[in-house]
């Protein structure tokens, strides 16, 4: 079993990336947003052209990321993870600098995380942010810097957790999927099996329900290969 799990909205209680956006960006990151939403652009070169538009200091950027809140149940939910030794992915289209920041600031800093790297480069001026999509794959349905489809791949049962626009196409291709807001809009009009959840407890419960029928699966089996 591997656990993945989205940041913006689903780990962290907001989206990160456009609430750093409303606070230290120039106004027309809404007109990149709007011609995303409007299917001019994909997101990929959405989130770019956004970030560019960033005018900040790094530490202002942080003092703003250290006031984020996460799931209060979120570090539980890992915690069990780690216990019954089941893998944990961060999965995000959002960016790797504000998501490591805050896992940091609960603990969690040594999760695995996949999502967009933001390069800084000091220009005398200001600094200049930019976009790195290392994942990215031309094949992408939902044109994303980081294709969760292609992350999510694994002879594991795969568990995922997510809420948002940029799940919609790993959805189906999962073995349990959790969602909730746009994610379960979208799976219900869809008719793709998903367990709606509010906080990450929901998400731990049945997964520990999950997993006590995989063993109980797997001691039958044994028990019946020793007496047969």
């Amino acid at each position: 079993m591997h656990a993945y799990c989205d940041f913006d909205g689903t780990i962290a209680e907001i989206d990160v990336t456009d609430a750093v956006l409303e606070r230290f960006a120039s106004a027309e990151w809404r007109d990149v947003e709007r011609a995303w939403e409007e299917g001019h652009i994909s997101a990929r070169q959405c989130m770019s052209a956004q970030v560019a538009l960033i005018h900040a200091s790094m530490s202002e950027i942080d003092a703003f990321l250290d006031t984020v809140k996460i799931d209060a149940d979120f570090a539980e939910f890992a915690s069990w993870c780690s216990t019954h030794m089941i893998p944990v992915t961060v999965v995000s289209d959002g960016v790797d600098r504000f998501i490591r920041r805050i896992l940091a600031n609960h603990g969690l800093e040594h999760l695995h995380v996949i999502a967009n790297r933001l390069s800084v480069e000091n220009t005398g001026s200001r600094l200049h942010y930019s976009l790195d999509t290392p994942f990215f794959e031309s094949t992408c349905g939902a044109g994303s810097g980081v294709c969760k489809c292609a992350i999510v791949q694994s002879d594991a049962r795969q568990i995922y957790v997510g809420d948002g626009r940029s799940d919609f196409c790993v959805s189906s291709k999962v073995d349990l999927l959790f969602a909730k807001h746009a994610l379960a809009v979208h799976c219900a009009r869809n008719f793709i099996p998903f367990v709606p959840y509010t906080t990450f407890k929901d998400v731990q419960n049945l997964a520990a329900a999950q997993l006590m029928n995989l063993v109980t699966f797997h001691d039958a089996g044994l028990l019946l290969s020793q007496t047969a």
